[in-house]
């Protein structure tokens, strides 16, 4: 089946869009991607979203800025859609069925409350095109993390590889999270703490620019190791998998290194990113000998080299590198789990979300279907 996938990760840095080839089980052929940035006060409204979303505890309401949040995220996606089939010809009646993440604009499953804005069936009415969305609500609703999502298709991307296992695929978004694979079983994974989101979050606050650039700030800078120890004390980084975190866990971090320059506050929290990866592999079977990074991270040369210290033996490269898509593979992740959950075949597992057994996710909406509000959508859910 012929699949698109969208994704607006926590890194709030724009849309990814990819089409996709697949059976939802081994047969994975990428096709086009795309990429619509968000412009800056596209961005705004989207922080003042979190913002507000922070007080929720309905994860169908949409007070003060959500709304409008919500509005103009499909709209936005719509047109991410469009502009693909635009440029690369494709007759909207051969695709299947669209994945839509939305934005996670917050995530407490330890309240069984997780929260994506973005309007499945505004989505559905507009394309005219089946579409599966609110993926996270069924994992959580039955008392799993909802996060991470993607293992499952990293699983099916890793078995085409001729890499040295155990393999670890880590994506590098607003918050990183890895997937552990190996020869049998179901892929182990959780999120391993702040990926990008404390360094875009200082660089806002500090320069006005939305993320640090290839590092180029992070390599000017000295590492207070003092301070990424400090911070790998608390909690979470004890826990072993599965774990997730919401993007605003840490955010207080950031705030702290107030008195830093700003080369020195992008080389700690990169070193924070970094570190803290190297302290969930004590929590794996054994330690991966390749790994292959993808998301924002993955651009960023500083982080990069300093995961090949941390991570040394093994391998590290880019997705880019092995011949997937360092930026666009969670949108084709999406179009995967779409498929998988129209064939009702499970996206979560007790070792990737911890939820008590393998569950299908996801909620079908034809395109001239209303949106399924509450109840509905976790019963929906499959």
């Amino acid at each position: 089946m012929r699949a698109i996938g969208l994704m607006s990760g926590t890194s709030l840095d724009g849309i990814d869009v990819a089409v996709i080839e697949t059976d939802g089980r081994e047969l994975v052929n990428p096709g086009p991607i795309g990429y619509r940035p968000y412009r800056q006060e596209e961005r705004a409204l989207l922080r003042r979203a979190l913002h507000e979303a922070a007080a929720s505890s309905d994860r169908t309401a949409r007070p003060g800025a959500l709304a409008a949040a919500e509005e103009a995220l499909t709209l936005l996606h719509a047109e991410a859609v469009e502009a693909l089939l635009a440029e690369h010809g494709i007759d909207r009646s051969a695709v299947g069925v669209v994945g839509f993440h939305g934005q996670t604009v917050l995530h407490r499953p330890e309240q069984r409350l997780t929260i994506q804005i973005g309007d499945g069936a505004a989505l559905a009415a507009r394309l005219g095109l089946p579409v599966v969305f609110d993926f996270r609500a069924a994992d959580v609703a039955a008392g799993g993390q909802g996060a991470p999502l993607v293992p499952v298709f990293h699983r099916a991307l890793v078995a085409g590889l001729t890499r040295p296992l155990p393999v670890a695929v880590l994506n590098i978004g607003g918050v990183a999270n890895l997937t552990y694979c190996d020869r049998d079983g179901d892929p182990i994974a959780c999120d391993t703490g702040p990926g990008n989101a404390l360094i875009d979050d200082f660089m806002q606050a500090r320069t006005g620019a939305a993320f640090d650039r290839d590092g180029d700030q992070a390599a000017r800078g000295t590492v207070d190791q003092g301070f990424v120890a400090g911070v790998l004390n608390e909690p979470f980084f004890a826990v072993p998998p599965p774990k997730s975190l919401d993007r605003d866990a840490f955010a207080h971090v950031a705030g702290e290194l107030a008195t830093f320059f700003v080369a020195d506050g992008a080389a700690t929290l990169a070193a924070l990113t970094v570190k803290a990866i190297g302290r969930a592999v004590a929590h794996l079977p054994a330690a991966p000998r390749s790994w292959i990074v993808a998301g924002g991270g993955a651009r960023n040369r500083t982080l990069m080299w300093m995961l090949g210290q941390e991570l040394s033996p093994a391998s590290v490269e880019t997705a880019d590198t092995v011949g997937w898509s360092a930026d666009a593979l969670e949108a084709q992740a999406f179009a995967y789990m779409a498929v998988r959950s129209l064939a009702g075949l499970p996206i979560t597992f007790p070792t990737t979300t911890g939820v008590p057994q393998p569950l299908c996710g996801g909620v079908l909406v034809p395109p001239q279907r209303s949106a399924p509000k509450g109840d509905e959508v976790r019963k929906q859910g499959h």
